[in-house]
């Protein structure tokens, strides 16, 4: 087998899916391309903001393609080529992009709801309020793994105190990213330019801040990048979308697609062999393929954080209905081509059946930059750029993720129009104070490592998949709209990730009969699981009673 050969196939299954699967959904469910959006009734210059279709593309994109893509597919292959390559495809085209278009296209046409919102609307308060806390405390776990990620990465020396310039120049191009977003965004608000001028304007700024940033490295460790990191973070989540995460956003997407290509490309130039046979078996070093592949390999396949995405920050910016195919099912299929990629590069590097040492993000960087050093670029600024696309992988997520649960937590204490809130209410709406909270404890959770917290993450990440297409089958079964295509993706979501989250709280248990337990670290972890676990279970009954209890008595919503 080759590289080629996969990719290619990838290419094409992904392309026919989008073509037919994702146009057939769209038509079954229906869409007005004359209706008013939510971006433009309720335009607030904040969360409410119309764009084009090619920037809340690059939005949807930049904020879903986390760390999943290049980590899952290259950790999930010490199983074999054969089945994370499988899962990538079927659970891309009938899990992942089906879940996110459908939280798409449900917001939309609920006047930009959120998930919690949306459960609201056609479960019940109570349900809603389970889901947002489940949603909270995903968003705790996402904003520690993500938050360290980022600070490892920019960390611009090594445990014997060299210098790591790679990392450093990464830092200083994303500190630059933010100061030129902004700008970026004023430029737009104020003129208003076409997209040509966008995209030739994004082209020329994304090279200019590449120069100065490879030529002027940060220097900084870890723990100020953490700091630094948080900072960004609470600005991202309190200042109006234009102004920050959508110029980001845009600007970013160029360069993950312009990483996406360059993989592509070096593929196809040195057409690689694929040295992992093509499944090693159902237990490796003592972990079984069953649920470890599928909570794994989250973002290339499925991840429930998506739908927050689609549904608290994408259907508030749509133009038109007809945008959310493309953006909800395309940007995951665009997403589950570098999955594939991933995969190809891992399993190319190995020997002799064995995967290489190193992070994934060594590994993914390492071999893409070689790519990129056979066509010219010399092979310590592509290391430089490559690492800052690893980087930026994991802050657009993080930036998002922080935004979806500040709102997360200002919705818990929401009350009815027309009610009066009390101190606490008014405390926990308030923006500043929900941010606060809520990254004070991701800071907390952070502090245990990436490492320590993925296992649980992953499994949340994808339960929280699980509890959204039950939810989203009940908007289409209650709104007389087909949903029979969500049921056997939320049944075996469900049982899957149950199971590894499980597992994930006997682990943590048996460090405790160990003596390794840290109470400030795997204590709030265990506590947070546990939580989870019965929130889960308590959303699922609740959703599931609804959903075997729905009419298809609104078949007047077809047409809103």
């Amino acid at each position: 087998m080759n590289g080629i050969m996969l990719v290619g196939c990838a290419i094409i299954i992904f392309f026919l899916a989008y073509r037919i699967y994702g146009r057939w959904l769209l038509h079954t469910w229906g869409i007005d391309e004359n209706a008013k959006t939510p971006a433009f009734k309720y335009n607030d210059g904040q969360d409410f903001t119309p764009a084009s279709k090619f920037t809340v593309f690059s939005h949807q994109f930049s904020s879903i393609t986390g760390a999943g893509p290049v980590t899952g597919p290259i950790i999930a292959a010490m199983y074999g080529w054969l089945p994370a390559f499988l899962w990538i495809i079927v659970g891309g085209i009938f899990f992942g992009a089906v879940q996110d278009f459908t939280a798409l296209y449900a917001s939309v046409k609920n006047e930009g709801k959120s998930m919690g919102m949306l459960i609201e609307h056609y479960i019940g308060k109570t349900g809603r309020r389970l889901f947002l806390l489940f949603c909270w405390l995903f968003t705790l776990l996402v904003i520690a793994a993500f938050a360290d990620i980022v600070a490892n990465t920019f960390n611009g020396f090594s445990k014997d105190g060299a210098l790591i310039t790679p990392n450093a120049a990464a830092a200083s191009i994303s500190m630059l990213f933010i100061f030129v977003a902004i700008l970026f965004g004023l430029f737009i608000k104020k003129f208003k330019p076409n997209e040509k001028v966008r995209l030739v304007l994004g082209i020329i700024l994304l090279i200019a801040m590449l120069a100065v940033g490879i030529a002027f490295p940060i220097y900084l460790d870890r723990m100020i990048w953490l700091y630094v990191v948080f900072a960004y973070i609470f600005a991202a989540s309190v200042m109006p979308m234009w102004i920050l995460k959508q110029p980001r956003d845009y600007l970013s997407t160029f360069l993950l697609l312009a990483m996406i290509a360059g993989g592509v490309i070096g593929v196809l130039a040195v057409n690689p062999t694929i040295n992992m046979p093509a499944f090693v078996g159902f237990n490796v070093n003592g972990k079984d393929l069953f649920p470890i592949l599928f909570i794994t390999i989250a973002c290339g396949a499925v991840s429930g954080f998506h739908s927050l995405v689609s549904s608290g920050t994408s259907s508030k910016t749509i133009s038109n209905e007809k945008d959310t195919l493309f953006v909800g099912y395309g940007s995951m299929l665009v997403e589950s081509v570098l999955g594939v990629i991933s995969l190809v590069i891992v399993c190319s590097a190995a020997t002799n059946g064995q995967l290489p040492e190193g992070t994934p993000f060594q590994i993914f960087s390492t071999a893409v930059a070689g790519f990129f050093a056979m066509f010219g670029m010399p092979h310590d600024i592509a290391n430089c750029i490559l690492t800052m696309c690893v980087s930026a992988l994991a802050l657009t997520s993080l930036d998002a993720v922080a935004r979806i649960g500040r709102m997360s937590f200002q919705e818990l204490f929401s009350v009815d129009e027309g009610q009066e809130m009390s101190f606490v209410q008014k405390l926990c709406t308030n923006k500043y104070f929900a941010t606060l909270i809520t990254l004070f404890i991701g800071y907390l959770l952070c502090l245990g490592g990436y490492m320590n917290i993925w296992p649980l993450f992953g499994a949340a990440n994808q339960l929280l998949s699980a509890l959204v297409l039950i939810s989203l089958a009940v908007f289409l079964k209650t709104t007389g709209r087909k949903g029979f295509m969500l049921y056997i993706p939320m049944v075996v979501m469900f049982c899957v990730t149950l199971t590894a989250l499980v597992e994930a709280v006997y682990s943590i248990v048996v460090k405790l009969s160990m003596g390794q337990f840290v109470f400030a670290v795997d204590g709030l972890q265990l506590i947070i699981a546990l939580a989870l676990m019965i929130l889960a279970i308590s959303v699922a009954v609740h959703c599931g009673r609804e959903l075997a209890g729905a009419k298809d008595n609104s078949k007047a919503e077809l047409n809103n």
